[in-house]
């Protein structure tokens, strides 16, 4: 059985996005706005002959029809970084900004890490982290190539993830990509549905959990997490979430993307998850013309830096 079979009850449109799942993705490039603007991209794509078109939920993103992001030079120069276009959703959700302390917990080949930089203004800590020692040489090149210098590179397990080696205790913002199935990126690698099997789903899942669980121990009250995957299976995004809303002590919140998205579901296959993962995103491909996603956004319990300034100032009138 296709694994996207699995998932018609909860699309839409089945026909719609079967279809779409069948077509090649779009390659697609986002600006590196430490080097370039949206504007001096576009001018220096049409000065070499580069056919782009424009994305219009994203100023800093462009779609390349011939399909070569790195066949250019303003990819050279380390204006344009190749990027999924749903890939940037994370970030966005996450809003970091500039002095920020930044943990991106599953932080390789670094795509989302350089965008979180792009967002900081190259300020603040932003440490990345992977436990696949090979992958981390792919994110540092990234960095480098993108003039990122506010960057600590990490290799660790992130569910056991220490804050030790560094001169602080806690982050302000979290993002957990979490390694998953893929099935949303079947579009650009159509053997991820060849290579699917249930326990693959289920053994990765709790690997979700475990580093989602850490991401919120680790980040301030009041702070944020962000939690992303490729993946459609309901057991490695509303049931980690249901998890971690049971074990931590965090909340859903609400928050709004830039294109068509479909609410977190509530029950699948027997099992119900709390009310309120219906504030996560569903992305599906035929929707926007994109590859498939899950983007969630939690606050970590606890009075944050603004609650307990408000507490303060009532204690001293």
């Amino acid at each position: 059985m296709n694994p996207l079979e699995r998932y018609q009850p909860l699309v839409d449109d089945v026909e719609a996005f079967r279809a779409a799942c069948d077509r090649p993705l779009p390659s697609v490039v986002r600006t590196n706005t430490l080097a370039a603007s949206p504007a001096r991209v576009r001018d220096a794509f049409e000065a070499a002959g580069v056919a782009y078109e424009t994305v219009d939920w994203h100023d800093g993103l462009f779609r390349l029809p011939d399909g070569n992001p790195g066949g250019n030079w303003p990819h050279a120069h380390g204006w344009t970084h190749g990027q999924e276009e749903v890939s940037v959703l994370p970030g966005l959700a996450l809003d970091a900004q500039p002095g920020d302390r930044v943990w991106d917990a599953c932080a390789a080949p670094g795509s989302k890490t350089t965008q979180i930089a792009n967002a900081m203004d190259d300020t603040g800590t932003l440490v990345a982290n992977d436990n696949n020692l090979g992958r981390l040489s792919a994110l540092r090149h990234n960095a480098e190539r993108l003039g990122v210098t506010n960057v600590i590179v990490t290799n660790q397990d992130a569910r056991n993830f220490s804050t030790k080696p560094l001169a602080f205790d806690e982050f302000d913002r979290a993002l957990v990509d979490a390694p998953c199935s893929c099935e949303g990126t079947c579009r650009k690698n159509p053997d991820v549905l060849d290579q699917w099997t249930l326990d693959h789903v289920h053994g990765v899942a709790g690997i979700q959990k475990g580093i989602l669980a850490r991401a919120v121990q680790a980040t301030r009250p009041g702070g944020t997490v962000v939690y992303s995957t490729c993946t459609f299976a309901p057991e490695e995004n509303e049931a980690v979430l249901d998890h971690v809303l049971r074990e931590e002590d965090c909340e859903l919140v609400p928050f709004d993307l830039p294109l068509k998205t479909a609410p977190g579901v509530t029950a699948w296959d027997g099992e119900t998850y709390d009310d309120s993962v219906t504030r996560a995103h569903r992305v599906y491909p035929h929707h926007n013309d994109t590859g498939g996603f899950f983007c969630a956004k939690l606050r970590v319990g606890g009075p944050g830096r603004d609650d307990a300034a408000s507490d303060d100032a009532e204690v001293g009138a």
